[in-house]
């Protein structure tokens, strides 16, 4: 069964999604970020380009060449799943083949938009029966 874990207070969101991404790789697990549109997709693009401060996270898009070696894959559609390992989500909604997925990661900002719907995907999630473990980060990124 997909473990699922929700980050509440992840601000800023993208910051927080390049640190979970960056956990994952160094725990040798590869990455799907699901971005909710192309605004998005060049913002975390760019944001990993630059993550640490003194260096990178390797991605790109999961529809390049270098997909299959690439630890970190972006995504705006679920045409192409190039691995079972983890799923960040950073679309508004439940992605629909999230049970392929090993691992979900959700975010969830502090704004009232963000929570509304951070809350319907915690209630989906529960109602089919999964475990949710929940983190509230702080100030300290905790």
């Amino acid at each position: 069964m997909t473990r699922i874990d929700f980050y509440s207070n992840a601000e800023p969101k993208l910051q927080v999604a390049c640190q979970l991404s960056a956990k994952a790789v160094q725990q040798s697990l590869r990455v799907l970020i699901l971005a909710a549109d192309e605004n998005m997709v060049r913002a975390i693009d760019k944001l990993l380009w630059t993550f640490p401060a003194t260096g990178f996270l390797p991605h790109c898009m999961v529809h390049e060449r270098l997909a299959p070696e690439t630890p970190i894959l972006i995504a705006r559609d679920f045409e192409v799943l190039p691995h079972d390992q983890v799923l960040l989500n950073l679309a508004p909604g439940w992605p629909v083949p999230f049970t392929r997925f090993q691992r979900l990661i959700e975010l969830v900002a502090s704004d009232d938009a963000d929570k509304h719907a951070g809350r319907a995907r915690f209630r989906f999630y529960r109602d089919r029966g999964y475990e949710i473990h929940h983190h509230v980060l702080g100030k300290a990124g905790s």
